[in-house]
Order: C-alpha cells, then structure tokens, then sequence
C-alpha cells in the first residue's frame, strides 16, 4: 500500500470516528461537516480506485 492510500484510509477511519462522535453528543453542525468531509473522502479514494470497506469491517 502506497503512503498516498494509507493515508486517505487513516483519514476516512479519523472522520468516521468523529462523525460518530458529533452524533452522539447531539452536535448537528460538527455532524453536517464531519459528514460533507467523509462524503468528499469517499469521492477522492473513488476517483483514485481505492476500496473502501465498510465502518467496522
């Protein structure tokens, strides 16, 4: 694995964990961000042909 897709995967993990986080404490906003920078990751690693699994897989 490439540093570049290391990388991307570490930061997908990173934003799903504090996406989860902001859910949990009622944070809708940090929630919406959280979610839009996960969604833009989500694009860049398809764009790119890396597999993503799925959240605690």
């Amino acid at each position: 694995m490439d540093a570049f897709t290391a990388g991307l995967l570490q930061r997908i993990r990173t934003t799903q964990t504090d996406l989860t986080r902001a859910r949990e404490t009622g944070d809708d906003y940090l929630a919406e961000v959280e979610q839009a920078e996960l969604d833009d990751l989500h694009r860049l690693a398809a764009e790119h042909g890396v597999e993503v699994a799925a959240p605690g897989v």
